[in-house]
């Protein structure tokens, strides 16, 4: 007798050990603060809101959020309604990029010491005509004497067509070495030669590239500085081949810049890349558009429109923000309850700026999340430690 109390006792034991086993298994984490974990409930010591279940283990594919956390969350419903047209329109991205055409190298044309560096730093406009650096050539002033004594036995020999070509090329020396018509009158009329050359900017723009400091040497040609024009910028645009058949060189297209939407731009396309980018599947066009007040800057991205015109689609719409696209797929989020969602797989069709068609996976009636799919699928990952669609 006492060994079946005995047994039922270890038994007794031994399921309690078991439930208590499990339960400390259990952790529980914030829905904003997934690093917060406890392995007791309570709340999260950063927002005070109540622990949820770390559920990695459960097959069930809905989730719960209760009416204080979509608050937080910004979460918003539609419900969808019957099919609707959506005209067909492709959103191409792109960026803004610096027009070559724009940009102006500074060379040194000749070798010598950077006696002054008047432009000190990358980012500052120059002007037309504004003093860049001044240079420091003993070959500078060898030419100087070298046209003033040309001058002298043009003097002597007046009519001598040998001279007067000699003089020429002399003068032809120093113009190519940066001195000016004014700085070689000076010249001729004090007689005293300066080893010293000042080099100006011949167009305006900002310095983007600066190669040298004060007291350096460069060589003949070698780069000084470049000059980029930010008044007219690229815009350079990604799509895929079957994209490219909706455009000819020449069309017109709208361009909206990320944050300035309510200023459209439009431009020309003026090419189209004949071969993919390199590792993709992807080919380029470009045109241009006029940097209104240089408001903008190279790297900024845009949106290229590209639509259909006289043709639309009908369809069950959805904003296009609802749609979540990853590597598994695409998916929404349903509202299958009152604090409840559940992810499903759908399949897309057209798209424009702001919706998207749904082919399947919907059907009329379905209350889906257009605003806060992401927090939702956020949530699905922390508590279930997977991907919705599984």
């Amino acid at each position: 007798m006492s060994l079946i109390i005995g047994a039922i006792g270890c038994s007794g034991e031994k399921k309690t050990t078991d439930k208590t086993a499990d339960k400390a298994k259990q952790t529980y984490t914030c829905p904003m603060h997934p690093q917060v974990v406890k392995h007791e409930m309570g709340t999260c010591p950063i927002c005070a809101m109540d622990l949820v279940p770390f559920e990695k283990n459960s097959d069930n594919k809905s989730i719960k959020l209760d009416a204080q956390r979509q608050l937080l969350a910004n979460i918003a419903t539609i419900r969808i309604g019957d099919a609707t047209n959506v005209q067909t329109q492709s959103v191409l991205n792109g960026r803004l990029v610096v027009n070559p055409e724009q940009s102006n190298y500074i060379s040194a044309k000749i070798a010598g010491r950077v006696e002054q560096l008047y432009v000190r730093e990358t980012g500052v406009p120059v002007k037309k005509g504004q003093a860049l650096y001044q240079l420091y050539s003993e070959q500078l002033a060898a030419l100087q004497q070298e046209y003033l004594m040309a001058l002298a036995q043009q003097q002597q020999f007046a009519d001598d067509k040998l001279e007067q070509q000699l003089v020429a090329s002399a003068k032809q020396k120093l113009l190519l070495y940066g001195q000016t018509e004014k700085q070689l009158q000076q010249l001729v009329k004090t007689k005293q030669k300066s080893p010293y050359v000042t080099v100006y900017a011949t167009q305006s723009g900002t310095v983007a590239e600066l190669n040298l400091t004060q007291g350096q040497y460069v060589s003949e040609g070698g780069t000084i500085m470049r000059l980029e024009g930010y008044q007219q910028l690229w815009v350079e645009a990604d799509l895929y081949p079957n994209e490219a058949k909706q455009i000819k060189q020449g069309q017109r297209l709208k361009v909206l810049v990320n944050g300035w939407e309510d200023q459209p731009q439009w431009m020309t396309v003026d090419f189209i890349n004949p071969s993919l980018q390199g590792g993709t599947q992807l080919t380029q066009i470009r045109g241009s558009i006029t940097n209104v007040n240089a408001q903008w800057q190279p790297g900024l991205q845009v949106k290229v429109l590209l639509s259909e015109a006289e043709k639309s689609t009908k369809g069950l719409t959805l904003p296009v923000d609802a749609v979540i696209r990853d590597g598994k797929g695409e998916h929404v989020w349903v509202k299958t309850g009152k604090d409840s969602f559940e992810p499903k797989s759908i399949v897309t069709g057209t798209t424009n700026q702001d919706k998207v068609i749904i082919t399947s996976g919907l059907v009329a009636g379905d209350e889906v999340v257009s605003t806060g799919a992401y927090l939702l699928y956020s949530e699905y990952v922390l508590k279930r430690g997977k991907h919705p669609l599984g």
